[in-house]
């Protein structure tokens, strides 16, 4: 049996394409190749970061540039807005790595509310707040340009955004909204193996870097900024993901971003769709919904286990059961990536054989 096709949110599947373009000849990264390979790469992610910044690369999990983030700017406390496994970490880490950090906690499924995030930076004493866009866990989208304005009203507050299984499905409009940092792994919508991050830091988010004194070497963003003038990274870049990412935004340059996003939101419907004709429920609210995965709340007397197993038996289709405390009562199936029509298509098909089952 072949290895089966990730319909899972994240690694997604990655295009025969996309190992075709990484399997490029090795080039050397402190020479012309690698400057003209970096290049490259800045007006196609600054596009879909809506940013006029630097856009820069990081040899990690998002995880690594999410406690890069605190280490580069807390001074005082964070907030952390937590609606999922993945936001409900971030408080974690920041106590790891020894900042006071807050919290505001909603259910899991729910999405995060400004005006409570307004009223608990009214407390004052923060300077940092951390924000995950798509809630990977649950399904969930919050509202990014309607948090991003009330953090935005305080001054000297920091916001980090987390638009990991965002990024390249939706608008992020980084600089619109007054992002300080917007950071995304490429294996999820960019479709890319894990391994790189890509994150860009606002003009006062540098400034606040530049006053901490133990922001570390390997992910101080001054290092980054230093490094981007000269088209190049502070520390040896994954060579071969930064190819498979330069064929990756010129596959979304052929399509259209326009395209592309229309296109996450009808593969979207169509999972929505079987959902509904099988009384699915959806586990994240109306209004807040990713674009890029949807989490189905597993019905009572569902084999979940036995359907995801028959899937990828039968299909050799994967999707998953669940994560972290939501783990078997609930189960998500990506749309994003270089998911199509059809494709998603073809995974209903076999979805609805084995329901009829």
């Amino acid at each position: 049996m072949p290895t089966p096709k990730l319909f899972s949110p994240g690694p997604v599947d990655v295009s025969p394409e996309t190992f075709a373009a990484m399997s490029h000849t090795m080039i050397g990264h402190r020479g012309s190749d690698f400057e003209q390979l970096y290049s490259s790469l800045q007006p196609g992610l600054k596009e879909i970061f809506g940013t006029e910044r630097p856009v820069f690369l990081s040899t990690s999990s998002a995880w690594g540039v999410m406690e890069a983030a605190l280490r580069n700017l807390v001074q005082k406390k964070v907030l952390c807005l937590c609606c999922g496994a993945f936001s409900d970490k971030w408080i974690d880490v920041a106590k790891k790595c020894g900042f006071e950090a807050e919290a505001i906690q909603v259910e899991w499924g729910e999405a995060i509310d400004p005006e409570v995030v307004r009223a608990k930076l009214s407390e004052g004493g923060f300077d940092t707040v951390t924000f995950i866009h798509s809630e990977t866990s649950t399904g969930v989208l919050n509202d990014l340009e309607a948090v991003s304005k009330v953090v935005k009203s305080f001054p000297d507050t920091m916001l980090v955004v987390d638009s990991v299984s965002s990024l390249s499905t939706v608008d992020i409009d980084m600089d619109k909204h007054g992002i300080d940092v917007c950071l995304a792994g490429v294996q999820k919508a960019l479709a890319l193996p894990p391994g790189l991050a890509l994150f860009a830091v606002s003009d006062a988010a540098m400034a606040r870097a530049k006053t901490i004194e133990n922001r570390g070497y390997y992910f101080d963003f001054h290092e980054f900024a230093k490094n981007d003038k000269k088209n190049n990274t502070p520390t040896t870049p994954c060579i071969s993901l930064l190819f498979g990412l330069q064929f990756m935004l010129s596959e979304i340059a052929k399509e259209g971003f326009a395209a592309r996003k229309k296109r996450h939101a009808k593969t979207n419907a169509m999972i929505h769709a079987w959902g509904a004709k099988h009384e699915f429920e959806l586990f994240a609210p109306e209004g807040h919904r990713s674009f890029a995965l949807t989490c189905f709340a597993t019905p009572e007397n569902f084999d979940l286990s036995a359907f995801i197993k028959e899937l990828k038996t039968k299909y050799n289709f994967l999707i998953n059961g669940g994560y972290g405390k939501i783990k078997g009562t609930t189960f998500r199936i990506s749309n994003m990536g270089n998911e199509t029509e059809a494709t998603i298509q073809e995974l209903i098909d076999a979805m609805d054989d084995i329901l009829a089952k």
